[in-house]
């Protein structure tokens, strides 16, 4: 149970960095990068799901599905924060 809690907040912190150096210019802090790493893999994972698969497996793979889950999460913030 811990090594699938660690592996989550790992995935979350670079998921969540590269998209706050994508959609922003640069991270959101620690605590920040794992909430939206975190958000975007269960995102990207539903949206991969419902697409028929993942890219590729392992851990590269998960970063690339909640990385690209964190960018559209970000992109649905900032859509919602100019209404």
């Amino acid at each position: 149970m811990l090594h699938g809690l660690i592996w989550w907040i790992l995935v979350g912190l670079i998921a969540g960095w590269l998209a706050g150096k994508v959609m922003k210019g640069s991270g959101f802090g620690v605590l920040m990068d794992i909430v939206v790493g975190i958000v975007g893999a269960i995102i990207g994972g539903w949206i991969f799901g419902r697409l028929g698969g993942f890219p590729f497996g392992g851990m590269l793979g998960t970063i690339v599905v909640a990385f690209a889950g964190a960018v559209i999460f970000l992109w649905l913030v900032r859509l919602v924060k100019k209404a």
